[in-house]
């Protein structure tokens, strides 16, 4: 299966999950405008919240209330960026990142989920070491495209690599490139259906019937818990 899965697939799983979603992207954005400000031409981590926040549909009006919260009182809460990391099943390494209030609920929550599929919580820097980090770029294929051009296109930007999955394009980056990148490709009339930095595993690991089912009820898990912002893990997953 292709680094990014099927876009249709993720894009019903994101609809089902539509609440716990716009939390999620509403932290993202509280963070950012207290980090860097109200106003996304000026501060590249809004840009990057608000332009995930309408991938995963959120509505304009959501947007704008959750970036009037942030910059009000937030009603005292501070989000902090944690990142867990911990073996799945079969020793499936996985990394968890996190947008949480409180720490130590986060963490046990995560400890639990962890624990009750056959996996277990580790220590910093116990699985980080088998990703690297990257830019990503999602382009959903369209008949607009010429993979040829697209691809000199993105090169000639500065990507790193550009693959051809079944139903998108694929462009990583150096994570400090990413959003240059995605501005050149802008500029060029391409739309970006995505634009994050990931962990990519640097080799993936197979797992048999039972460890898989354990594998994905723990993702599924990991996200349906409004504290999670994304999971990375290195299982490699067959259609």
């Amino acid at each position: 299966m292709g680094r990014i899965g099927n876009i249709k697939e993720r894009k019903n799983k994101q609809d089902s999950k539509k609440a716990s979603v716009y939390t999620k992207m509403a932290r993202l954005i509280a963070v950012a405008v207290k980090e860097g400000g109200t106003d996304p031409e000026y501060n590249a981590a809004l840009k990057a919240a608000i332009d995930k926040a309408k991938v995963n549909n959120m509505p304009n009006d959501n947007i704008d209330r959750a970036i009037k919260k942030a910059s009000g009182d937030n009603d005292g809460q501070n989000f902090e960026q944690i990142i867990y990391e911990g073996y799945g099943p079969a020793g499936v390494a996985v990394i968890v990142e996190v947008l949480s209030d409180n720490r130590n609920r986060t963490a046990g929550e995560v400890r639990h989920l962890f624990d009750k599929c056959g996996g277990n919580l580790g220590t910093s820097g116990c699985v980080s070491y088998l990703f690297d980090r990257k830019g990503q770029l999602i382009i959903e294929k369209n008949d607009q495209y010429i993979e040829d051009e697209l691809m000199m296109i993105a090169l000639d930007s500065g990507a790193e690599d550009f693959v051809d999955e079944s139903d998108a394009y694929v462009i990583m980056t150096a994570p400090e490139d990413l959003h240059q990148i995605k501005g050149k490709l802008e500029a060029a009339s391409i739309h970006i259906l995505e634009a994050e930095t990931v962990y990519v595993p640097q080799t993936q690991v197979k797992l048999n019937e039972e460890d898989s089912t354990k594998m994905a009820k723990l993702v599924d898990l990991l996200e349906d818990n409004d504290d999670v912002q994304e999971v990375h893990h290195n299982w490699e997953q067959t259609l």
